[in-house]
């Protein structure tokens, strides 16, 4: 039995074997995922896990050199915006698309993580880096 970091296996393995480039997406409630992609639901009430307690689990554990994130989170959530950049050194590259096309590049994904959260577009597609 682990004792620390991700406890979830399914969530752990798809961690363990991502690759540079891949892209791993961390979603609301409510983002449709595609099923053609891994999905690890982690869904278990409204809000309960938040997105932002997902977003840190998987950050913990991989190098991301891109995020991408729907432009509608700027009007829509901009507090949520605000939390999620704070995770990220200032020189990340960042992306934001329509959410119609966000949605149409989570189908590139390798997973998806799936929270509870019931905040409007507090959806991130994840791309990994090297650690080297």
């Amino acid at each position: 039995m682990l004792k620390k970091g991700i406890l979830n296996p399914y969530m752990a393995k798809v961690l363990a074997s991502t690759g540079h480039a891949d892209m791993l997406v961390v979603t609301d409630a409510g983002l449709p995922i595609p099923q053609e992609i891994e999905r690890v639901d982690l869904s278990i009430l409204p809000n309960l896990p938040r997105f932002l307690d997902v977003l840190k689990a998987v950050l913990d554990e991989i190098v991301v050199e891109k995020i991408i994130m729907s432009e509608e989170i700027k009007e829509e959530s901009p507090d949520m915006l605000k939390e999620i950049l704070k995770l990220f050194p200032d020189d990340i590259e960042v992306e934001f698309m329509p959410h119609t096309n966000f949605k149409e590049k989570t189908k590139s994904a390798r997973a998806a993580f799936r929270s509870g959260e019931f905040t409007h577009y507090a959806n991130i597609i994840l791309v990994a880096g090297v650690a080297y």
